[in-house]
């Protein structure tokens, strides 16, 4: 009853990425990054799963609903300006990235997520220019390259790449354990 209590106070802002939420269960109950948040629909689909959620993004005016919520801490931060990472290591046992891509930020992301922590992450990947936007190459990732990038640190429990439809666009996706320091 509590949980359905909780999802009615909380505004629909969009569903939660159908990645994400197949492998949400995998998380252990800890903190979450929501990592660029927008409007926080994956941290907001956490807070419903009983979850405390970090909301990162350098504008929060999507999620300042939330603020009153003593399970949601709000961080503005701007993850691209060459700042240090706001975060400390082990922090978050699970950290959700969609739709977004700053590679400088692997390496802050990986120390921050704690042993058996997992990484759900899932943005645009090259080919995605004949959909529109994003089709800058910085914002696409290359042919597995989350697979090059976390698959040294990581065990990878799944990986897809690809295109998809409704709306078309090409993605990657990973969802991966820390099984190491």
């Amino acid at each position: 009853m509590k949980n359905h209590h909780l999802s009615s106070t909380l505004p629909r802002v969009g569903e939660p990425e159908p990645w994400v939420t197949r492998f949400s269960s995998l998380i252990p109950k800890g903190q979450i990054l929501d990592l660029a948040c927008g409007r926080g629909r994956h941290g907001r689909y956490f807070l419903e799963q009983g979850y405390p959620v970090t909301f990162l993004d350098n504008d929060l005016s999507g999620v300042t609903d939330l603020e009153s919520d003593r399970r949601a801490l709000l961080v503005e931060h701007d993850l691209e300006n060459g700042s240090p990472f706001p975060f400390r290591p082990a922090m978050f046992s699970g950290i959700i990235g969609v739709n977004y891509l700053h590679r400088p930020l692997f390496p802050d992301l990986l120390k921050a997520l704690e042993l058996n922590g997992v990484l759900i992450y899932k943005t645009f990947s090259q080919g995605n220019e004949q959909f529109g936007k994003p089709s800058n190459p910085d914002f696409l990732l290359k042919n597995r390259e989350l697979i090059r990038i976390l698959g040294q640190c990581l065990k990878i429990v799944d990986f897809e790449q690809g295109k998809e439809s409704n709306p078309e666009r090409i993605t990657q996706a990973i969802c991966a354990i820390k099984e190491h320091p």
